[in-house]
């Protein structure tokens, strides 16, 4: 077994999604909030497509892993 010096999963990439009372998934209707477990940010979305967004801009205000 080759253990590997940076992790599959690293907690840079950790996060905690946080769904609206509101939100009814089973209906296309999402809202809630990102939060990156490390830094603490939150990104607050109102559709699937602002989640993907909320994604991408935490990725790219991550610290480089590698």
């Amino acid at each position: 077994m080759v253990l590997q010096k940076q992790p599959s999963f690293p907690a840079a990439r950790s996060y905690v999604l946080k769904l609206h009372r509101d939100a009814m998934p089973e209906a296309g209707k999402l809202a809630g909030r990102l939060e990156v477990i490390q830094s603490g940010e939150q990104f607050e979305f109102s559709s699937g497509e602002e989640l993907l967004g909320c994604l991408v801009r935490a990725l790219a205000s991550a610290p480089h892993a590698g």
